[in-house]
């Protein structure tokens, strides 16, 4: 349950985006504090900018991005091992064009021992 504290700055936090928001509606050029991509950037993309273009997931377009990805490499599901091999390539290359360098040898190496604790590989009986 959320305190008084709480609401309070939850009032206040959506006064200020309405605020905004109504200034922007009349014309006023107020930055966005999001760096982030927008819904309508991210659909506007095209599909080889994807790491996997079939699923349009992870975007390779600067080098945060492109970070990202490889953080996040082991937590995409759906995909195949061919469209993961595939992925791979993809942000090698852009992490060459954007200057970002990856320690990991492979996509088998991000998988084993993350924070998720997803392995591709059966553990070792012995």
């Amino acid at each position: 349950m959320a305190t008084t504290r709480q609401k309070t700055a939850a009032r206040r936090n959506i006064k200020k985006a309405r605020n905004v928001q109504s200034r922007r509606a009349h014309g006023a050029r107020i930055p966005r504090r999001s760096t982030s991509l927008t819904t309508r950037q991210e659909n506007r993309m095209r599909a080889g900018t994807f790491a996997f273009p079939g699923k349009r997931k992870e975007p390779l377009n600067d080098a945060r991005h492109v970070r990202n990805a490889v953080a996040r490499f082991d937590q995409v599901e759906g995909v195949t091992e061919k469209e993961r091999d595939a992925a791979w390539r993809r942000i090698r290359a852009a992490a060459r064009k954007f200057g970002v360098e990856v320690s990991a040898r492979g996509w088998r190496q991000l998988m084993q021992g993350g924070k998720t604790g997803r392995s591709r590989r059966s553990p070792r009986s012995g």
